[in-house]
């Protein structure tokens, strides 16, 4: 840490553990604008998680690649780390020569440095968590296309998983322009994606609007999962983490959604072989017990079911108005699994209170499907 500075003058700064508090030379009155500049350097180094996975920035065998979910964002930048708190991003990043640096949004510079180096700056207007923020640092090839008439489309991967990974990648303006028509208007400037080799990444993840594979994970029904988080996450986000099946449900619903209308696979199908699965019953999707359980399989698919039962019992025509409504009314903003159900019941003009204590709640698995 190198200093800070609030509307340009010194500012007094303390750093406990993970918490970074600034103190300005002056009071600041409640509702002010005001700008906020940390300088500092440091090493990045990976964060292990209460489930034991890695996030935060993590090395790869010639660079590196940033995934924040729910913590990691701290390990490369200074931020109030909570997935409500959401703002802009512009992210400036200079790489050596043969080297390529990907991040969220619109790139909207590249220039080469007198000492060969190369600098990418890149704009996210759309308010974004800071754990969706991202970096990839390596040798990649990137490819570029338009989505939707004018949404650029960028994709890169690391070369040597680039020619495996081309045709899936060119795929991505046609998947965004089915789930508009599923899901509403895309809620973003810019979209892609970005594929690593496997190594330090052992997972996928729905960063703002260019989601991160490793290679091993990279297949089209986890292409549409990561897709589904823009609307179902990205834009609406969660207000806690506790609320984190608004992301992961949707999601996952967005995956059965995706096969049933274009890849011939009954929904009912995908529905029944997760109530099967004991795992998706050990405790209710909008009650995770602890962070461990954050994103552990009763969140995603039994997520999914509590969609599934929801559009059974509203049928077609209110369900598809909720799937859709509900990112539009809560477009770049944050909500919780309250706001949803009375979302929901008020597309319905009805009580759903049976519905949520079985599925949403609920400690017992049902009976029957």
């Amino acid at each position: 840490m190198h200093g800070a500075t609030v509307d340009g003058a010194p500012a007094a700064y303390n750093r406990a553990a993970n918490e970074l508090t600034l103190r300005p030379r002056d009071e600041i009155p409640d509702g002010t604008e005001f700008r906020a500049t940390v300088t500092y350097t440091g090493v990045p180094e990976p964060l292990t998680d209460a489930d034991g996975s890695k996030e935060g920035w993590l090395r790869t065998a010639d660079g590196a690649v940033a995934v924040g979910e729910p913590a990691g964002s701290m390990t490369w930048f200074p931020g109030n780390n909570h997935p409500s708190d959401k703002a802009a991003y512009d992210i400036t990043l200079t790489v050596p020569a043969g080297y390529e640096g990907i991040s969220n949004g619109v790139r909207t510079t590249r220039r080469t440095e007198r000492d060969g180096r190369v600098t990418t700056v890149w704009h996210e207007a759309e308010p974004m968590a800071s754990y969706l923020a991202t970096v990839a640092v390596g040798r990649y090839e990137t490819g570029t296309a338009t989505a939707l008439g004018s949404v650029p489309v960028l994709t890169a991967a690391e070369k040597p998983v680039a020619a495996r990974t081309a045709a899936l990648r060119a795929e991505v303006p046609t998947i965004l322009a089915r789930q508009v028509e599923l899901f509403g208007p895309y809620p973003f400037s810019a979209a892609g994606a970005t594929v690593t080799a496997d190594g330090p990444l052992h997972y996928a993840l729905e960063t703002q609007t260019r989601p991160v594979f490793p290679v091993s994970s990279f297949d089209r029904p986890t292409l549409v999962h990561e897709m589904s988080h823009q609307w179902y996450g990205d834009s609406v986000t969660p207000a806690t983490w506790r609320d984190i099946w608004l992301n992961e449900g949707f999601a996952t619903y967005g995956e059965w959604l995706y096969g049933e209308r274009y890849e011939h696979v009954p929904i009912r199908t995908r529905y029944e072989t997760a109530f099967a699965q004991d795992a998706n019953w050990a405790f209710p999707p909008a009650s995770p017990p602890t962070a461990e359980n954050l994103f552990e399989p009763p969140v995603y698919q039994r997520g999914a079911m509590v969609l599934y039962k929801l559009r059974e019992t509203v049928g077609d025509r209110l369900f598809d108005e909720i799937l859709r409504g509900w990112p539009a009314k809560y477009r770049h903003s944050t909500a919780t699994t309250a706001d949803f159900t009375a979302y929901a019941e008020s597309v319905a003009g009805r009580d759903l209170g049976a519905l949520w204590d079985v599925w949403l709640y609920g400690d017992e698995k049902p009976a029957r499907p």
